[in-house]
Formats: structure tokens, C-alpha cells, sequence
């Protein structure tokens, strides 16, 4: 069989297939490269041969860059190879990742974390860009261990710990600066945080008894249809931090929250966790995270 004629053929055929149909290139793209992949591993002798066999790679670069132009670079053609190795056992091809996209995920390994990323590239209609800047923050490991981003619970896309925007991280951290600096950046916050969160508001004046209060942050989640009350500290967890919220929480459900929503659910970020305050609380709805700044 000639490997190199049909790889040829196939690039050929690609080019103008996305001529003609300019809506589906990308479609194209991805099939193109899956087969070419898939040939090459045939023509180096199979899977277990093929990741060390580079010699077939550089010729074919070679005739198809004289034969057909530029874009059939030993690396282009290595990682056709690796995206055929790769996504032949772990997931059917979306159209809705570009090739840039793909390239990106080959060099994840571990298939649930993959596919982590592919489903959130398709859910939050990620770019290049911004698919880069999540792995690179290590998103799925700040996350539980057992997410599942197509039935999600809250719990499971809150992650640990989150990541903080500060504008000046010399400055010494107080609640308040800490505060100002979410503010500044309250999209990035939103987005770190998770799916589907909104903002409310800030320093949310209620009324418990004959004193004021300020829940730190009210924001909403549209996925799980509940408002999410989150609290900022800046030490270790306390007993006392879980009463607060608790109070927060009844509030909000109470006052704010209608009928067709869900519990309000409760997130404190803090400094440095505490197993053994959690070990005591009894309320599903509360989460605790920790936090770093960047």
C-alpha cells in the first residue's frame, strides 16, 4: 500500500472540500487530520512503533511541502499522529473544537481530564486562548475529584483552591483589599468560581434581630437555579465563620429567594482550611474553599 499517495490524496482533497463547503472546514479539518494520523501509525508499523518512529515523518514532510506547499511541517504531521493515538479511544471528534484547540489537549493524559476540557470548551464556547489559560491555571485538579461537568453538582465545580486577581501583591491583604481587589476584577472572579455564576451584589445590607449585616457577596447561579451567598476570610476556617453564613443563608432564603429557586447555597473562601469545623457541620449547602492571589 502507498501510505504517502492516499496521505496526499486526502490533504487534497480536504483543501478543496473547504473551498466548496466553508461552513464544515473545520468539521473537514479535524476528520483530515484524524485519518492522516491513523495512515501514518498503519504506515510506521502500528501504534507501538509509531511513537518512535520519526524518519517516515520527515520524509513525507518533505514530498508534501514540495508537492503542496507550506502547513506539512514534521511537528504538523507528529501531532496528526498523536491525535489519532489519542482521541481514537477516548472521545468522538466536536466539531465545536477547533485543530488549535485539539493540539492543545495532547499533551493531557488523563482521559477524564481531557475530556474535562472538551466539554467545557463546548459549554463556555472557549477560545484558543482562553482554553490555554485554564489548563494552565490547573483547573480540573482544583476541582473534585469526582466532577462531572454534564450532571454537575455545586460542590464539584467549586474549585481549590480559587485563584484571586490582586492589583498590588505587595500590598498587605486585608478583607477589605481583598474585597476591593474581586470588585476590580468581578468577571474573572465569576468565571474562576465556576459555571453559570452571576453577580448580585457586594456588602449586601440585611437585618438580623436589631443589627445590620453585610453578606460579603451575593451572586446567582443560573445552572443550579439558587442564589449563592460567599464569604471572605482571610484567616483559617472558625466554627464562628459557619454560624455566620448559616444565619446569612436563612436570611436569603427567607427574604430574596422565591419559590421556583432552589436552597441558597454557601461558600466560604478562606485562608487555610479546617477539617475539623467541617467534620461538624451538619448543612449540605455549605462549601469551603481556599484561596490564593495572583
Amino acid at each position: 500500500m502507498n501510505y504517502y499517495n492516499e496521505i496526499k490524496e486526502i490533504f487534497v482533497k480536504n483543501e478543496i472540500y473547504k473551498k466548496v463547503k466553508d461552513y464544515s472546514k473545520n468539521r473537514s479539518d479535524l476528520n483530515t487530520y484524524f485519518e492522516v494520523g491513523r495512515l501514518i501509525v498503519e504506515a510506521q508499523g502500528g501504534e507501538a512503533r509509531a511513537k518512535y518512529g520519526n524518519k517516515l515523518i520527515k520524509e513525507y514532510s518533505i514530498r508534501l511541502t514540495r508537492e503542496l506547499g507550506k502547513g506539512y511541517t514534521e511537528r504538523n504531521l507528529r501531532n496528526m499522529r498523536s491525535f489519532y493515538i489519542k482521541f481514537r479511544k477516548w472521545h468522538t471528534l466536536c466539531a465545536e473544537l477547533t485543530w488549535s484547540h485539539y493540539r492543545l489537549l495532547l499533551s493531557i493524559n488523563n482521559e477524564n481530564q481531557c475530556n474535562y476540557y472538551i466539554c467545557i470548551t463546548r459549554k463556555l464556547n472557549l477560545s484558543v486562548r482562553e482554553l490555554r489559560e485554564r489548563i494552565k491555571s490547573k483547573e480540573y485538579e482544583r476541582l473534585g475529584k469526582n466532577v462531572d461537568i454534564e450532571k454537575p453538582k455545586v460542590e464539584s465545580l467549586i474549585k481549590n483552591p480559587i485563584l484571586i486577581k490582586v492589583n498590588n501583591k505587595n500590598e498587605k491583604l486585608t478583607e477589605y483589599a481583598l474585597h476591593q481587589s474581586i470588585l476590580e476584577n468581578i468577571d474573572d472572579f465569576l468565571k474562576e468560581l465556576g459555571i453559570g455564576f452571576t453577580y448580585v451584589g457586594s456588602e449586601v445590607k440585611i437585618k438580623l434581630g436589631d443589627r445590620y449585616n453585610y453578606i460579603d457577596f451575593l451572586l446567582f447561579n443560573t445552572n443550579f437555579n439558587c442564589y449563592v451567598v460567599v464569604e471572605f476570610k482571610i484567616t483559617e476556617l472558625k466554627a464562628e465563620h459557619i454560624g455566620q453564613i448559616i444565619k446569612y443563608i436563612g436570611y436569603v432564603d427567607k427574604n430574596i429567594r422565591k419559590s421556583f429557586h432552589y436552597e441558597t447555597v454557601g461558600v466560604i473562601i478562606c485562608k487555610k482550611e479546617n477539617k475539623y469545623v467541617m467534620e461538624y457541620c451538619t448543612n449540605p449547602n455549605i462549601f469551603v474553599s481556599t484561596y490564593q492571589t495572583i
